[in-house]
């Protein structure tokens, strides 16, 4: 005899109208549905026993609820999920990514950078997310605004080779009058290394004899920073 659903269970479609996520999004915006119930649009349909808002709330609390983390996993990672197919693993990975890209949109205009802050947020949509090390760099002009920005170097899970030589030529090539380096610590660590330290003083002794000068080095982590120049290390 096939087992019953468990009694507290009622799928989506017993459910009143109203708090259905497709008609209660129809009925209210978006901006009424929680992180669950988007989620669950997402999916489309629950398993045996589960409703897709359930599996969306389990999904969100295996990254407590952070949406951040939730754009770190994997196809892989999803589908380890009771009743989260292959399909519905890449719609939500496919998701993520356009939010992540909408946000990366925004940086096609030239934005003053005035403070730490301003170049985390610009660059942030680009590194944040990564499982591994990236340096990037941020090439401004006489305004501080972002005339051009790029990745300068990709490694591991705890480090990436950044060659000095390449970083100014970039910079001189862009015809930047300053620069500002960035590169995330996949581990969430906002601790610079000392490679950091020695790379920071080796790119502010070399700038400031082009006349082109490290404003600062920013760490990424898991939505926070580092900033050399805040902790007055420059």
């Amino acid at each position: 005899m096939a087992k019953s659903d468990p009694p507290e269970y009622r799928p989506i479609n017993a459910w009143a109208e109203e708090d259905r996520p497709r008609e209660k999004m129809l009925l209210k915006g978006r901006e009424a549905l929680s992180d669950a119930e988007l989620l669950a649009i997402l999916l489309g349909s629950g398993t045996r026993g589960i409703s897709a808002v359930d599996l969306a709330r389990e999904i969100l609390k295996s990254v407590h609820n952070n949406l951040h983390e939730l754009g770190r996993r994997s196809i892989h990672d999803l589908k380890q999920f009771k009743g989260m197919g292959e399909a519905k693993a890449i719609t939500i990975v496919a998701a993520l990514e356009l939010g992540r890209r909408r946000q990366v949109a925004d940086l096609r205009e030239r934005p003053h950078i005035t403070c730490s802050r301003d170049a985390y947020h610009y660059i942030a949509p680009l590194i944040a997310d990564l499982h591994h090390e990236e340096f990037w760099l941020l090439m401004l002009n006489r305004r501080n605004e972002v005339i051009r920005h790029e990745r300068i170097s990709s490694g591991g899970m705890h480090a990436t080779t950044v060659d000095a030589k390449i970083v100014f030529q970039k910079a001189l090539i862009a015809q930047a009058t300053a620069i500002i380096a960035v590169h995330n610590h996949p581990s969430g660590s906002l601790s610079p290394s000392q490679p950091d330290i020695e790379l920071t003083q080796c790119l502010k002794t070399v700038g400031k004899a082009l006349q082109l000068p490290l404003l600062d080095h920013i760490i990424v982590g898991e939505g926070a920073y580092y900033s050399f120049a805040d902790e007055g290390k420059l």
